[in-house]
């Protein structure tokens, strides 16, 4: 097989989604792996996802992604991940989450031959990696980690989260770490958002995002930014925090952090106005950006 090459491989599972809002229920294929490979095709990346599904579900992964064909890769678990979502406030901030199905967790073994400037780790529960993936990732290019998939646990079905015991081990791999407010407080006891980041960086990892539903806050050891988020409605507040940060990591590539954080902020602004991926293009964030920011 021909090695690929990646600005961004995004590695993560395919969820089914039951979300269930104001009484009415609707079912996607989502998950975090979704939602952030849309986000960075957006931007005119060279884009690859790994992901893994049950091989009946497997055969919906090209109407589920936008990347090209050569470039998603699929493993076989005994079952996809499946996860309930019942949303208790108009903004959706406020929702109960619910394990219905756990697919197999990723492995090195399961690495196909890729090569990427960032190897993206965007998982959904607790378990979804193997620690070891860490380093290895580490070894080849920037390794980027959404917090969630080793805070939030499945715990007989319910969705809780709970601190990473071994944050201090594992954070100095990280050169992109994002949490969202509550996360960062789990992880640090701080409520304050720069304060919690600066903690996160102090432990070692290169690079924090925090997201927030009224802005997204980056910070490394040099500089940092705060930019407001200023969608017009919530329909799509679902994947905010996962397309955020990967449109931050990829401008990240070849912008500052100001730059890359306007951006970021720009297209899940306009991502939280439909509830679905982002399907937009670059043009469309550049213009929101003039007329917003």
């Amino acid at each position: 097989m021909k090695k690929r090459n990646c600005d961004t491989f995004i590695i993560g599972h395919v969820s089914l989604d039951c979300n269930i809002y104001q009484g009415q229920e609707s079912r996607s294929f989502g998950g975090a792996v979704v939602y952030s490979s849309h986000a960075a095709v957006a931007g005119g990346w060279r884009v690859g996802v790994l992901t893994k599904t049950s091989e009946e579900d497997q055969k919906m992964l090209e109407t589920i992604f936008n990347v090209p064909k050569e470039n998603l890769f699929h493993t076989a678990s005994p079952v996809t991940t499946s996860i309930r979502n019942e949303y208790l406030t108009e903004d959706r901030e406020r929702r109960i989450c619910t394990a219905l199905r756990v697919a197999a967790p990723f492995t090195v073994a399961d690495l196909p031959p890729v090569t990427s400037r960032i190897y993206h780790l965007g998982g959904l529960i607790a378990g979804d990696f193997d620690p070891a993936l860490l380093p290895e990732l580490a070894s080849r290019g920037k390794l980027a980690v959404d917090a969630q998939a080793f805070l939030r646990r499945n715990e007989g079905g319910s969705m809780v989260f709970r601190d990473w015991e071994e944050k201090r081990k594992w954070l100095p791999y990280i050169d992109y770490l994002k949490t969202d407010a509550a996360e960062a407080e789990i992880m640090t006891g701080e409520t304050d958002r720069s304060k919690a980041a600066k903690v996160l960086l102090e432990w070692g990892a290169k690079e924090v995002m925090i997201t927030h539903n009224t802005e997204v806050l980056v910070q490394n050891r040099d500089e940092g930014a705060v930019v407001p988020l200023k969608p017009r409605n919530l329909t799509g507040r679902t994947g905010r925090g996962d397309s955020c940060f990967s449109a931050y990591i990829t401008e990240r590539l070849e912008k500052s952090v100001l730059e890359a954080a306007r951006y970021a902020a720009a297209l899940v602004s306009l991502k939280m106005e439909k509830p679905e991926p982002f399907k937009g293009n670059r043009q469309e964030v550049e213009n929101y950006l003039q007329q917003f920011y």
